[in-house]
């Protein structure tokens, strides 16, 4: 049968090290989530030596990068994304047949990364800002307080939103003075490595490296001593791995990890069809694989039946089918083994007895073996059923009841995680009120969704949803220690005489 998907020639991709491309001898193979049988292209396999070559290479241009001021890295790494744009289109078609989502997303993907890279650069005359002490009683010194980059760090992205998750951390890492070696992930490198490549060759040698490779040889781009910090985004047992390794040299990490996001919709929301756009959009973009998706919706009792009908009207014009093709606006999970798990938590929740709703078709076809899942909406379960308590990560949401509002905290509050949260209400009081009393790192007011978020805040979770911040100057700091200079009180005063 012939494909009625254009893959065009398959996509190949190596490693970039010290300002150099480099082959290897093994690959990875690269496949189309929608159909798992046909290989989109190959990533290079570094081995443990192409990892050590990496973080010597960063270690090399660190002096001269770190040197730098900043507005002069800064303008460095505005002319580095220079025509990016020029191959967004490609970009997007190789992330989309990797990735398995819409190509719309794969675009916007793309998008975002200059976007970000840009509200980084924007800050470049705070990098270097220094803290006067003056003398006081009992002090009779004044120190100065600076900010000084850390040296070498890895960055690991994971396969749902990897371009543009990456730039809420490299731009800020390069801007604060750090050289820094990219790790794509190994499910889909191909995107990642060529857009990351293309920016890398206009910077000097080694101040941006990119690998890809099996974990099983990745391990020096955290425990070799050389490395200062490790940032990664991925699921909680990923970072509970990461923390595990880099304390083994007392490697700092940030760790953006998985949540389980309630939103919260009081008696008074704004449940019109824009809202509730925001809100679909919130639960289902990326097939729902997004770690800062709404995961739980508690709805006041009174609202129950408005929301679900308003869920179901935009689930009923779902189009299943590959990322690719006209039309599509859902397509299949990225891996097999999270289409099982989704698939089995939504029939341990038909098997208790709740309310399970399903819509869409699966598609035939070239497309039978794919890794799609109807998406559904699971009303008033069990709060002890897995589809409550874990991350799904998929298509499914609960709607739960509540009757007041501190119920409605209690119930969000009691999770593992802490990344996002969001409250639906008309009253801008009472919004403050609740978001102040939710347990996570960032909360949305009448919205919700990686698409929603306000790229220039610092973003992070709290619990189990990791440690750390990204964006913004926080996310800049985060890449920087403190130095503290102190003069004696005297030596201050006859410096400040001879000027």
């Amino acid at each position: 049968m012939t494909s009625t998907i254009d893959t065009a020639a398959p996509v190949t991709t190596g490693l970039y090290i010290g300002g150099e491309a480099r082959t290897t001898a093994e690959v990875l193979e690269v496949v189309d989530p929608a159909r798992p049988g046909v290989v989109v292209g190959t990533a290079a396999a570094a081995t443990a030596d192409d990892v050590a070559d990496a973080v010597a290479a960063a270690r090399s241009a660190y002096p001269a990068w770190s040197a730098m001021p900043a507005t002069e890295r800064a303008a460095a790494m505005a002319a580095a994304i220079e025509g990016l744009a020029d191959e967004r289109d490609e970009d997007a078609r190789v992330l989309s047949l990797e990735n398995g989502k819409i190509v719309h997303e794969a675009w916007v993907d793309a998008l975002v990364f200059e976007i970000r890279w840009q509200l980084a650069l924007s800050l470049a005359d705070e990098v270097e800002a220094t803290k006067v002490l003056p003398p006081a009683p009992g002090i009779p010194v004044q120190t100065t307080v600076a900010h000084q980059p850390l040296g070498v760090v890895t960055i690991i992205v994971p396969f749902n939103w990897p371009i543009a998750i990456l730039a809420a951390s490299l731009p800020h890492a390069l801007l604060a003075g750090n050289t820094v070696i990219v790790k794509p992930p190994p499910s889909t490198p191909l995107a990642t490595t060529r857009l990351v490549q293309r920016v890398a060759e206009k910077l000097p040698p080694g101040v941006v490296n990119v690998v890809t490779g099996r974990d099983s040889e990745m391990a020096g781009l955290i425990e070799n001593p050389a490395v200062a910090k490790v940032c990664f985004t991925g699921s909680v047992n990923g970072g509970k791995k990461i923390m595990e390794m880099a304390s083994r040299s007392l490697t700092r990490v940030t760790l953006e990890l998985g949540g389980n996001d309630p939103a919260i919709v009081r008696a008074d929301a704004v449940l019109d069809d824009e809202h509730l756009d925001r809100l679909f959009s919130a639960v289902y973009d990326t097939t729902g694989q997004i770690c800062m998706n709404a995961k739980r919706i508690y709805v006041h009792r009174s609202r129950m039946d408005e929301l679900v009908a308003g869920l179901s009207a935009r689930l009923e014009r779902t189009v299943l089918g590959h990322g690719l093709a006209e039309g599509t606006t859902m397509g299949p999970l990225h891996q097999p083994a999270q289409k099982a798990f989704v698939a089995e938590i939504i029939e341990e929740a038909k098997d208790s007895g709740a309310t399970v709703l399903e819509f869409g078709e699966l598609p035939g076809g070239e497309f039978a073996e794919g890794n799609f899942l109807r998406p559904a909406v699971v009303v008033d379960p069990d709060p002890s059923l897995r589809v409550v308590t874990q991350e799904q990560f998929g298509p499914v949401i609960p709607v739960l009841p509540f009757d007041d509002d501190d119920e409605a905290v209690r119930l969000a509050n009691d999770t593992w995680a802490g990344l996002c949260a969001s409250v639906w209400t008309a009253d801008a009081d009472a919004a403050n009120r609740l978001g102040g009393r939710l347990e996570c790192g960032y909360v949305w007011v009448n919205d919700h969704g990686a698409a929603r978020l306000d790229l220039r805040a610092p973003f992070g979770g709290m619990k189990s949803s990791g440690m750390g911040r990204e964006q913004g100057i926080e996310g800049v700091r985060a890449f920087q220690d403190t130095r503290s200079i102190a003069h004696g009180a005297d030596e201050t005063r006859e410096a400040g005489a001879a000027h």
